[in-house]
């Protein structure tokens, strides 16, 4: 411990004679709105916010911090947040240490120059688990005994804490209990609870979001790579602008207060359009747009991105299909679901639909890895739908040449045809947690990954691909 201390000391004082870095101020509030505190001092515009200082919202509070990278920093109602550490090397990044920890409530966080070009030393903590980023505008809900986050831009992984991931780290936790989420996942949250052995992607019909709990202000600024167009406005960044806002919200909420009175609004001149002399106008020509070409049905890329002895699994690129912009569905330790661009499914309102298994396997890993891993079939398949509900169950036997087990799984539908399992798969025997989705592609079709943990020395995770859908009678 004492060698850390000492460390970051002699990084400190090597900033300080080389006027290259910066430490104590992590940013400034840039818009404050009911409660809020920094440092057991109320929240005024403008103020400086240093390393360490205690950020604290109440019921109606709501605080924008600008962090000195130019990222942001925002606290939602009923929040309790710290900027930990804002340690920015501009010559040498690789010496940038940035840590920010929410304790409870909601937070949003919004990348800045120095975290996009040091991620590796960045770290988002929450009571339970450690996030880390890929250049990245995230939303965080977080209380004693779980986290749930939402992506807007980029990418975040997340890990619980355990032997190998601490709260006095830095950095993300990376390793084969971390998860990852990107924003073109859509529909759905990561989520961690207290004890789980890995964090599980959740769809948002059946987890509470961050939103949710804590809703953002209409001024709330864009996502980052956010059109305009379709976008709540950003708040503005001069003070004397959000000073005049504050003023104008405190004189709504006080009636008897005196206005000083306001300058007039210039009047609005329309010109009326010009026509030459001796010419007569012509009517205005109507463009006609040519018909928009029709989107192709979005097909299921599935398959092992791990090289594996003895697999049957068609393989996948895993960055290649990134650079075509097909959409991760998720990626366990050896197998890998993807969609292609294209139309959504159109998922039933009504009714029931049962699936064949096509194809499917699964890898079981040891903890002790010299053990090689056992690359087992899938055999007795079922995965059904009812769109009355909005749920699936599945099971399968997985075979190999000294076991068979019988695994099962329950879980949502959502709209877009994503489907995965419920937190009640934690407490049924035999269950893994399942993650997957439905596409039109050729008719009717699906596919999932799963993983689970067998016992304390070793898990297993797999794929599977189904089709010839029956709609029982």
């Amino acid at each position: 411990m004492s060698r850390h201390i000492f460390a970051a000391a002699a990084i400190s004082l090597a900033a300080l004679a080389m006027n290259t870095a910066y430490a104590a101020e992590a940013g400034r509030i840039i818009y404050v709105a009911g409660s809020a505190q920094v440092a057991d001092r109320a929240a005024v515009l403008n103020a400086p916010v240093q390393e360490g200082d205690m950020l604290v919202t109440g019921k109606d509070g709501f605080v924008y911090i600008q962090t000195a990278d130019n990222g942001l920093f925002i606290l939602r109602p009923s929040t309790k947040a710290r900027i930990a550490t804002y340690y920015i090397d501009k010559k040498n990044p690789a010496n940038t240490r940035i840590k920010l920890e929410l304790l409870s409530g909601v937070a949003r966080s919004q990348s800045g120059e120095a975290v996009k070009m040091a991620r590796q030393n960045f770290r988002f903590n929450t009571p339970v688990a450690a996030i880390g980023v890929r250049g990245t505008d995230f939303v965080v809900a977080a209380d004693q005994e779980s986290t749930r986050v939402t992506v807007l831009s980029g990418g975040i992984t997340l890990s619980g804490f355990d032997g190998a991931c601490r709260p006095d780290g830095a950095g993300p936790c990376e390793g084969s209990a971390a998860r990852e989420l990107f924003a073109n996942q859509k529909g759905v949250l990561l989520q961690y609870r207290r004890g789980q052995a890995a964090p599980q992607l959740v769809p948002e019909a059946n987890g509470v979001t961050p939103d949710s709990i804590a809703p953002p202000r209409p001024d709330e600024p864009a996502k980052q790579g956010g059109s305009a167009s379709n976008l709540p406005p950003q708040p503005s960044l001069d003070a004397r602008k959000t000073a005049d806002l504050q003023q104008k919200v405190a004189d709504q909420n006080n009636p008897g207060s005196k206005n000083e009175p306001t300058q007039p609004p210039d009047p609005i001149v329309t010109v009326p359009p010009v026509t030459e002399v001796g010419t007569k106008p012509t009517d205005p020509v109507t463009p006609v747009e040519p018909p928009k070409p029709v989107q192709p049905e979005r097909q299921i890329v599935w398959g092992r991105w791990q090289t594996l002895a003895d697999s049957t699994a068609p393989s996948v690129d895993f960055v290649a299909q990134l650079g075509k912009n097909s959409q991760l569905v998720r990626k366990t330790e050896d197998y890998v679901l993807f969609y292609t661009e294209g139309r959504e499914a159109q998922v039933p309102e009504r009714g029931a639909v049962s699936f064949t298994l096509a194809q499917g396997e699964a890898t079981i890993r040891y903890d002790n890895t010299a053990i090689a891993p056992v690359v087992s079939k899938l055999e007795n398949g079922q995965l059904s739908f009812n769109f009355d509900n909005r749920t699936f169950a599945t099971s399968f036997d997985v075979v190999n040449s000294s076991e068979r087990l019988s695994l099962q799984s329950t879980g949502l539908v959502a709209s877009n045809g994503r489907f995965a399992s419920d937190n009640s798969v934690y407490f049924k025997p035999n269950a893994v947690y399942v993650d997957g989705f439905l596409s039109q592609d050729k008719g009717l079709n699906a596919a999932y990954v799963f993983e689970s943990r067998l016992s304390p020395q070793r898990t297993i995770n797999g794929i599977t691909y189904w089709n010839n859908p029956v709609t029982p009678k």
